[in-house]
C-alpha cells in the first residue's frame, strides 16, 4: 500500500518514488507525461498512479508545499 511519494520535476521527464506501508520503493518515471508538462499535470498523473497502486482502497494524494517548484512530497491517505 502506497504511504507517500516524492514528485521530481528532471530534464528527461517527472520522475518519482513512491514509499510503500511495509518499507518498500518503488521509482520511476511518469510515463506518457512529456518533460515539460507542468506541476500540476505531473501531481495528477503521480496521483493516478498511487491509485492505481493501491487498487480498491480509495486513497488520494495531499501535496505538500514545494519550495523550489521542482519537486513535491505528497501524503497518501484515505478518500475524505
Amino acid at each position: 500500500m502506497p504511504e507517500s511519494i516524492v514528485l521530481l520535476a528532471t530534464p528527461d521527464g517527472w520522475r518519482h518514488s513512491v514509499r510503500t506501508a511495509d518499507g518498500g520503493m518503488l521509482c520511476g518515471r511518469l510515463d506518457g507525461l512529456p518533460a515539460e508538462a507542468d506541476d500540476e499535470a505531473a501531481q495528477a498523473a503521480a496521483a493516478e498512479l498511487v491509485r492505481y497502486l493501491a487498487g480498491d482502497a480509495g486513497v488520494e494524494v495531499t501535496w505538500d508545499p514545494s519550495p523550489d517548484q521542482a519537486s513535491w512530497t505528497g501524503r497518501v491517505g484515505p478518500v475524505r
